[in-house]
């Protein structure tokens, strides 16, 4: 006799990119043994290529090539309906630098959110502004190199330029040629990378602020948790 299928329950979220509606499942046995023995290898790779082939396997897009922020909350979502509301982790008390908290977090709770002064216009001379893309979850595979090799840095940057206007003429991403492109950042002045990076260090990101009570010295302290890897942890 044939084992009976058993039914699996589907939730709906709106992307925080585009405010689309999308349909997903909660992960399954077999989703989370993969994100698991991902975990338990410490790579980070490995980490980000499961998460994109449960999105992939929860909701049908394709993950690899959302923006991060949207990867970070599908996978929030996820997590939430297929193995609990809540999680523990425990958070340090940055008032000596050595305690940490048990600490649960409604996973309901935790939103996208970005700085107030975020724009992804960014105007470089009177003439000169660039339209930016979010880095994906394609670009971010070498994140943990980041601080080691200046060369990913850049990679992601210049494949986060989307458009570049100069007064009415208007130049797409695809039709500029990489040693251009590289050639046109090099150019830059100080204060005219720092705007690009002020772009990345303000973009959407999934964001929580909460207060813990230091247990030893009494004292609160207020930890913000930022990005997906904060939550996994």
């Amino acid at each position: 006799m044939a084992l009976p299928k058993l039914n699996t329950p589907t939730h709906k979220l709106v992307l925080p990119s585009t405010n689309e509606e999308v349909k997903f499942r909660p992960f399954l046995v077999k989703e989370q043994k993969l994100l698991l023995m991902a975990q338990q290898s410490d790579d980070k790779n490995e980490i980000n290529d499961a998460i994109i082939d449960i999105i992939k396997g929860c909701t049908g897009l394709d993950a690899e090539n959302l923006p991060m922020y949207d990867v970070e909350y599908i996978f929030l979502k996820l997590r939430a309906k297929s193995v609990g509301d809540i999680i523990e982790i425990n958070l340090l008390c940055a008032d000596d630098g050595v305690t940490r908290v048990p600490t649960k977090i409604d996973l309901n709770d935790i939103e996208v959110m970005s700085s107030v002064d975020h724009d992804n216009i960014i105007q470089l001379t009177d003439d000169i502004k660039l339209v930016m893309s979010y880095p994906t979850m394609k670009d971010m595979k070498d994140v943990s190199i980041l601080d080691a090799d200046v060369n990913v840095i850049f990679d992601i940057l210049k494949n986060c330029i989307s458009e570049v206007h100069n007064g009415d003429e208007v130049v797409n991403r695809v039709d500029i040629k990489k040693e251009e492109l590289s050639e046109f950042i090099d150019s830059l002045n100080t204060a005219q990378f720092d705007k690009l990076m002020t772009f990345f260090n303000t973009m959407p990101k999934v964001r929580h602020v909460i207060e813990i009570k230091n247990p030893k010295t009494k004292k609160k302290n207020e930890v913000l948790l930022e990005g997906l890897q904060s939550f996994l942890d």
